[in-house]
């Protein structure tokens, strides 16, 4: 890289920024990826099937990392769809007429801030080996797929449609010619969509859906709304009849749906309700009325983000409730305990079960995939498995390789080596953890890489000494009589190019600290438009108090979210926030002007302004 650097500058001497440039992007192309890894924590499984005929085959389809096949029970995996547009995938269906056949719907289907959007839904009949985008290219999330159990021209897909902004393409859609052409057949409103649909294994005629009102903005979250639902197919999914007696009369979130393998007559709903509480209900005349069995709901990050629903296959009335712990219940739901998962990461997902083998299981998780062979009493980690969805990197100066830093969702913070001498190559023994939770901006010290400084969720910053292992929570704090600080769930830190121990972080104003953290002080005022965040439009209208806010699953809003300082002139700061400005100081934080994105080239209003760079050319 010093060669570049040489002959950049060389280049602009002799003739300016445009050869320079062309130089740059030669030089670019030179390069290509090649993975560092690491496998030692995995990241977050969406779905799973297990071959019918072969249970050594799997398919594992990852919501930020694609989809991932193994022919030797997880020794060796294969990413089986790397080519194609999406990497975030939602759901994926064997066809039970010809297993060579692989539906993939793009899109997960979880209400999360991170989640990723897809382009559709995607055909293979070849195992895996090659794709086609068979449409719905404006769904962005897709639920569920289910092919016809001896038709495959037959496919009905779950559609839930985008999170971020109502319309596309959302509900229960249906082909008949085998993905040519597809037809929307329930549709609620444009702020629905098909979270869950089920299939009577007797009669493919009779099927069951879920539907999902929904909205996700910057500033807010609203999981539920009267277009959430549960809705039966007689006439194999061409009409719908939204299902009532015996479920609940308040607004609805997500729904998760089971029917049991065992008697079919018997379905199992999990239902979010107002303010994160819920229940599960069952039916045991398919649907035509419902018993509340108990008030189980999904917890933690909250019901929007698991909520899937599953039926044991070897045994009647056993159904699992994916949570960040998993609840399992063996009596239809009435009473709930959960799963043993020592040395297991939490955050469940996704369930799927060998046929002939009642002990077995696979469970998928933000954490990777984990199998139990002995009912769920001791697990096994695949750790060859690099799918770690990351934040933000860095990287230091250490010789004789550098290494680079990553923050992670639900994985903590990460840092490894880019090279090695080992004629192994890069190992997950290679890879340590600097800090715990949801890892988000790392940085590190030029001219001394052992201080790395690292940050979990909404702006709890801490400085490592890698050397002696000491870790220093050194998050800025207001002072008497200030307001508190609003840091974003990914807040920004810039360790100054002009003076190393120089650090800025950033909550609604800017701080900065001439020693590494351990003095803060603030050089900004508030630089946000400090709203009050409920009386800001969601679902295309303000909503009262009593509607379904999820206020545990929005982050701090009205926050600094990308810091840049210019490497030629010290003070020069550039500051990016979430409501969509950018406020530039020339005198270190003395006076501050601001710039509003929508002013920028092809730039929406209000747009989250996510990184900032600042360069030397």
């Amino acid at each position: 890289m010093r060669k570049t650097t040489i002959l950049l500058a060389f280049f602009m001497l002799l003739g300016g920024a445009v050869r320079a440039q062309s130089l740059l992007d030669s030089v670019a192309k030179s390069f290509k990826f090649r993975s560092l890894g690491p496998a030692f924590m995995s990241g977050r499984i969406s779905d799973i099937v297990i071959h019918p005929q072969d249970n050594n085959t799997w398919y594992v389809a990852v919501g930020s990392g694609g989809v991932w096949k193994t022919t030797n029970s997880g020794i060796t995996w294969t990413p089986i769809f790397d080519g194609q547009k999406s990497y975030s995938i939602g759901c994926i269906t064997l066809d039970p007429s010809n297993s060579h056949t692989v539906w993939v719907g793009t899109g997960e289907n979880v209400g999360g801030r991170h989640v990723g959007y897809g382009d559709g839904i995607y055909l293979s009949t070849d195992d895996g080996q090659s794709w086609k985008n068979m449409g719905l290219k404006k769904s962005e999330h897709i639920s569920k797929i289910i092919v016809h159990p001896t038709n495959s021209n037959v496919v009905w897909v779950a559609v839930q449609g985008p999170l971020w902004n109502s319309g596309g393409e959302r509900g229960v859609y249906k082909t008949t010619d085998g993905g040519k052409t597809w037809n929307r057949t329930l549709f609620v409103n444009e702020w629905t969509g098909a979270t869950d649909l089920q299939i009577d294994p007797r009669n493919p005629r009779r099927l069951y859906a879920a539907t999902w009102q929904r909205h996700r903005t910057v500033a807010a979250y609203m999981g539920g709304g009267p277009g959430s639902g549960i809705h039966v197919s007689e006439d194999g999914g061409e009409t719908w009849t939204k299902l009532k007696k015996g479920l609940p009369t308040s607004n609805m979130g997500k729904i998760g749906l089971a029917i049991s393998p065992q008697q079919p007559d018997v379905l199992y709903a999990a239902i979010e309700l107002d303010r994160r509480s819920g229940g599960v209900y069952r039916s045991a005349d398919r649907g035509q009325s419902w018993t509340k069995m108990s008030s189980a709901v999904s917890g933690a990050t909250g019901p929007h983000y698991y909520q899937e629903l599953y039926a044991s296959p070897h045994q009647f009335d056993k159904i699992y409730l994916a949570d960040i712990w998993m609840q399992v219940s063996e009596d239809g739901g009435k009473t709930f305990k959960n799963m043993r998962e020592q040395f297991k990461h939490s955050d469940n997902h996704a369930i799927a079960w060998r046929a002939n083998d009642p002990n077995y299981v696979l469970v998928g998780c933000d954490g990777g995939l984990y199998e139990s062979f002995d009912r769920e009493e001791n697990w096994r980690f695949f750790d060859n498995l690099p799918t770690i969805q990351y934040y933000k990197l860095a990287v230091d100066d250490a010789e004789p390789f550098y290494n680079v830093y990553g923050g992670t969702q639900d994985n903590n913070t990460h840092g490894g080596p880019t090279r090695t001498d080992n004629v192994h190559g890069i190992r997950n023994a290679d890879w340590f953890i600097t800090l715990g939770g949801d890892g988000h901006q790392p940085a590190t010290e030029p001219g001394n890489p052992d201080i790395v400084y690292s940050e979990w969720q909404q702006g709890n910053l801490t400085r490592i000494d890698r050397k002696s292992g000491e870790r220093v929570f050194i998050q800025p704090q207001p002072g008497k009589g200030e307001p508190a600080e609003r840091f974003n769930w990914d807040a920004p830190i810039l360790v100054s190019p002009h003076n190393p121990t120089t650090i800025y972080y950033a909550s609604q104003r800017v701080w900065r600290s001439a020693n590494r953290g351990d003095d803060w002080q603030a050089i900004s005022k508030d630089l946000t438009r400090n709203e009050e965040r409920i009386t800001l439009d969601i679902m295309g209208a303000k909503q009262s108090w009593d509607n379904p806010w999820d206020v545990y699953a929005m982050s701090n809003y009205n926050t600094i979210t990308s810091l840049a300082e210019s490497p030629k002139k010290a003070g020069l700061l550039y500051a990016g926030t979430d409501d969509g400005i950018i406020q530039i100081t020339e005198d270190g934080g003395k006076t501050w002007r601001k710039v509003e994105v929508q002013n920028l080239p092809d730039c929406p209003q209000r747009a989250f302004v996510n990184d900032i760079q600042s360069r030397s050319v």
